[in-house]
């Protein structure tokens, strides 16, 4: 004769229980006290589906409803009083019939609900939250409030791509997105007037039913965003900054907002090397590499409309805001000539280095960033070279010009005028910018231009007898190499410095020998000043 209700399973959490002017979904089985059968909802694929305590259910369902859990599990038992009397439901309840009710409570709301949000992780930092207008990705994980999965980006392995508060979701979800982080994990509840409403989407949802979205939020951006530039380590002297143009080398570690790495110059152990605002790059990198010093590091955040855009390209999905954090190691101008700062000069400097003088120096060669290449002091001997000979780079040559016995100075050589876009391999890289700290040690005055060796004095009116030691008409390299070894060590000739002896002299006498027969005959030979000036050196 009374109401009984007996609770067959509680789940250990219950944040809510069903109130009067609640509704609820829940599946039963009902069958009267023998075990027959009379109603299911199983059996229709539907939950029932109605508002407690307003009279829309027998009077014993909405009394046993009230207090159930969602996932709750209640045999009830029902009198004919409380239930449909001595009237019955003819041809299916008998006139004063106990009902027995196996009832599984699905889901639970109330008109009045509002979107709840519980956030369970956020990111220490959170310089951005989402707005209206935002566009967001993200993940999450759809189930009903009894935990069934209808649907996951997850599993789908992409994120859920949208903006946000203009009309793109259901009002719930644009609701719970707001405030969130990038990085921050959160559980947004929906009520169905709030998500599909009273018929579902037509597909896994069923009309009147609450939602629960377990969303991450891994990306986030405004269509009006700029680039953001973060300085993270600027040098103190940046005696000049990057425009446009310019050629630079770098370094950088390319990530998703969520800290997903996309790629690394670092792990290809390689810079990147590139023109600055001309094009090459993302829009967004172009503008966030002007201005930059070598050696600075700074973090550029680009919005997907500077960036790859809706499609994206590889391991970067469509519209993701990508993080590069960069290090400057060099740059410079196609423009750029040799760069020269002198540290000392001594103060008797009146023999000035110039074309053809034999040069002694020490050196250290480093890149613009600091980076030791190579040094002289480390070999314990100087470099030798003959200036502007081809024996070293332009910029070299160039840089080497004008210095005095004792000078100091720093030579930077643009990589155009240095080893160009392919470098030395295992030595310098490709396209860089050289720095050259150098002490000139010795100056050996070379010989006027195009000259291989000079008379200190008047020239024999017999020369080609002289050197002809046999007097049989005919000079052999032999002959000639004796004599030029002789006056240049008794001091009547120079030769120019800083070239192999048998080199100079080979070179001398095939000048000489004009018709290659490995001779030279009195009509062949001529001094200098008796050749025309588009002819080869000569003696």
């Amino acid at each position: 004769t009374e109401l009984g209700v007996e609770r067959r399973f509680v789940p250990e959490s219950c944040p809510r229980a069903v109130r009067p002017g609640d509704f609820v979904r829940y599946h039963y089985l009902g069958a009267f006290p023998d075990g027959t059968r009379f109603d299911s909802s199983y059996d229709r694929g539907s939950t029932f589906n109605v508002f407690v305590g307003k009279g829309q259910l027998i009077a014993g369902m909405d009394q046993a409803l009230v207090g159930m859990c969602v996932n709750e599990r209640r045999f009830v038992k029902i009198p004919p009083k409380l239930a449909y009397g001595s009237e019955g439901v003819p041809g299916v309840i008998p006139p004063n019939a106990v009902l027995h009710f196996d009832v599984l409570l699905i889901d639970l709301w109330n008109s009045e609900d509002e979107v709840q949000v519980q956030t369970y992780f956020k990111p220490e930092k959170c310089p951005r939250t989402v707005e209206v207008s935002d566009f967001v990705r993200y993940h999450y994980n759809g189930t009903f409030l009894d935990g069934t999965l209808f649907d996951s980006s997850h599993n789908r392995m992409r994120t859920y791509d949208t903006y946000v508060g203009i009309g793109w979701l259901i009002p719930g979800m644009d609701q719970g997105l707001l405030g969130m982080c990038v990085g921050e994990k959160r559980i947004i509840t929906i009520p169905p007037f709030l998500a599909y409403g009273e018929d579902g989407d037509g597909k896994k949802i069923p009309g009147q039913a609450s939602l629960v979205f377990d969303v991450v939020l891994l990306d986030l951006h405004n269509p009006k965003d700029g680039i953001a530039i973060e300085n993270q380590v600027v040098p103190e002297s940046c005696e000049r900054r990057s425009q446009t143009g310019d050629f630079i080398r770098y370094h950088y570690n390319g990530t998703l907002l969520d800290g997903t790495l996309f790629d690394s110059s670092y792990s290809r152990n390689h810079t990147y090397d590139t023109y600055v605002g001309k094009g090459y790059v993302i829009a967004g990198m172009d503008e966030g590499l002007l201005g930059v010093c070598t050696g600075e590091k700074r973090r550029i955040i680009i919005p997907p409309h500077l960036g790859y855009g809706e499609e994206g390209r590889g391991k970067i999905p469509g519209s993701a805001v990508l993080v590069f954090d960069i290090h400057v190691v060099d740059f410079h101008n196609p423009s750029d000539s040799v760069s020269i700062t002198v540290h000392y000069k001594p103060s008797n400097c009146t023999v000035l280095s110039k074309k053809g003088d034999y040069l002694k120096y020490h050196y250290n060669a480093s890149l613009l960033d600091g980076t030791l290449l190579d040094s002289t002091h480390s070999l314990g001997k100087t470099y030798n070279i003959v200036l502007g000979s081809g024996q070293v780079v332009l910029g070299m040559d160039m840089g080497l010009q004008d210095m005095c016995v004792g000078e100091r100075r720093t030579v930077v050589i643009p990589p155009h005028l240095g080893y160009g876009e392919h470098g030395v391999e295992g030595e310098v890289p490709g396209s860089a910018v050289l720095v050259f700290d150098i002490e000139l040690l010795e100056l050996v005055s070379g010989l006027p231009e195009g000259y291989m060796f000079v008379w200190n004095g008047e020239v024999s009116p017999n020369l080609f007898e002289e050197i002809d030691q046999n007097h049989d008409g005919e000079v052999l390299l032999e002959e000639f190499s004796e004599y030029i070894q002789t006056q240049v060590d008794t001091g009547k000739g120079k030769l120019a410095p800083g070239f192999d002896f048998e080199k100079i002299v080979k070179n001398m006498f095939t000048n000489q020998d004009r018709d290659g027969n490995g001779k030279v005959t009195a009509e062949e030979f001529k001094l200098k000043d008796q050749e025309a000036k588009e002819e080869h050196d000569e003696l």
